[in-house]
């Protein structure tokens, strides 16, 4: 073996650092160009938001897509400010470890010290904050019992909830279940104890130390006249029967009368601010590192397949990409998902006021800013095919959960197990595309007799191959 000279070494060495800076530069620039390849075929086949990526804190890409308003056609831009939904919560189990903090709380305290006349015992805060629970859905409660011409809040809830007594979905502590209510009382609770309601709390002690000076506790249903955020993206959903977006409020009457409850949604803000907010929760601003780590701990099992825990207001788990804390948000006109690999420290925040799929936006960003090769999004065309060709192409594949795939009079659909069944439309005699307007397609392998040899689903982007179960003799 040849032995370098010293100075070689470090000649070598120098040269190598040299030339580090501009090589992380290119491919920053590389992953950016593709992000935003990805992001224009998107917005192409109906994607409307914004979106920002990071890497150890720095922003790689950010950009707006679409408009704020629909009928004036105002543009949103990266100061847009939209509804996070569920993203909300974490900043709900925030407020309570704050408070468990300054030991003005404790995790173990039951839901009844506060709220006596509620009739749910032995729950405690930490079954609430990690939706183990077991109380009932205000918001089919609300529906069948509150004026919907009047705005509803946390105490309206409450004293609902107190009046007609719906029953628990199970004892507290023995199982999983997502649950508005319990992140609506924990808000109420936060209330109590601070002595603040919690837009002014929030204000105080989350958004002001952060410089988050475009998050608020906000509703554009019952604060835009006194309050109107100037550039808030306004929330619409599409309306087949006009052909056309329309605001959220007109399609769906509960985003008004129960504008009013807060804390297992209602804080609205921008992808800058959500990058704060993200850098906080890694640097231990707010909380000190124990109470942080507990916050981000596996304390509640949502699925045993792919072993994904749920914190407090957060959900944590771990992909092909790495371990990750994330969540996601829905409400009528808005999808939002908020997520970081943790190994590699890159955030991917997706916000969205037309309802575009910001999860599957999401999981397509994070493996273009993880190096890996995604396909765009495009318009597909269905096209005419011999049914005899559908026959092999049935079966039971796995991928890693088995997914079922029927003939049915001549069309091809994904089966599966107490829901709906989705009509795959051939795009080709091979690929067939999701007949529900997700990004979702699969592509089949054949032989010469039209047997399957491989197949693949390609989901936001993402291809991975589906393995054909052999049929037992």
């Amino acid at each position: 073996m040849k032995i370098l000279a010293p100075f070689k070494v470090l000649a070598g060495l120098s040269a190598l650092f040299l030339l580090a800076g501009p090589f992380y530069s290119f491919a920053q620039d590389s992953i950016r160009t593709r992000l935003d390849a990805y992001m224009h075929a998107a917005e192409k086949t109906g994607f409307n938001g914004d979106v920002l990526t990071a890497k150890n804190g720095k922003i790689v890409y950010q950009q707006a897509f679409g408009y704020r308003n629909f009928d004036s056609r105002a543009l949103l831009d990266n100061q847009s400010a939209f509804t996070l939904c569920s993203v909300s919560k974490q900043f709900t189990a925030m407020a309570v470890m704050l408070l468990k903090e300054q030991h003005k709380l404790k995790l173990t305290d039951t839901l009844r010290k506060y709220f006596p006349e509620l009739p749910y015992h032995d729950i405690t805060i930490a079954n609430m904050l990690t939706h183990t629970s077991g109380l009932p859905d205000y918001q089919l409660l609300m529906v069948h019992n509150w004026n919907h011409n009047n705005v509803a809040g946390n105490a309206d809830l409450i004293k609902m909830l107190a009046d007609k007594k719906p029953p628990v979905f199970f004892k507290p502590g023995e199982k999983y279940r997502y649950c508005n209510t319990a992140y609506a009382l924990l808000a109420s609770i936060v209330e109590k104890v601070s002595g603040q309601p919690l837009k002014d709390f929030m204000s105080a002690r989350i958004f002001m130390p952060l410089n988050m000076m475009s998050s608020a506790l906000y509703n554009p249903a019952i604060d835009h006249k006194n309050d109107k955020i100037a550039d808030y993206a306004d929330g619409v959903v599409y309306a087949d029967t006009l052909k056309r977006y329309v605001p959220a409020m007109m399609a769906y009457p509960l985003v008004y009368y129960l504008a009013g409850i807060v804390g297992d949604g209602g804080v609205s803000s921008t992808t800058g601010d959500l990058l704060k907010w993200d850098r906080a929760l890694k640097n231990n601003t707010l909380l000190n590192k124990h109470d942080q780590e507990d916050m981000f701990g596996p304390h509640a099992l949502i699925d045993t397949l792919s072993k994904i825990y749920y914190g407090y207001g957060v959900v944590t788990g771990k992909s092909d990409l790495g371990p990750y804390i994330a969540h996601e948000g829905i409400w009528p006109g808005y999808r939002t998902c908020l997520t970081r690999y943790t190994d590699r420290d890159i955030t991917i925040i997706v916000l969205s006021n037309n309802e575009s799929d910001a999860v599957g936006t999401s999981r397509a960003l994070s493996y273009i800013m993880h190096g890996k090769e995604v396909v765009p999004p495009y318009q597909h065309k269905e096209i005419a095919i011999d049914p005899q060709k559908l026959m092999p192409l049935a079966g039971t594949y796995l991928s890693p959960a088995p997914v079922q795939i029927i003939a049915v009079n001549g069309k091809l659909y994904r089966h599966r197990a107490g829901t709906p069944d989705i009509e795959l439309k051939p795009e080709s005699d091979t690929k067939f595309f999701y007949a529900d307007s997700s990004d979702r397609q699969v592509e089949f392998t054949v032989d010469a007799n039209g047997n399957v040899l491989k197949a693949y689903l390609i989901a936001n982007g993402v291809r991975s191959e589906l393995v054909k179960q052999k049929r037992k003799s």
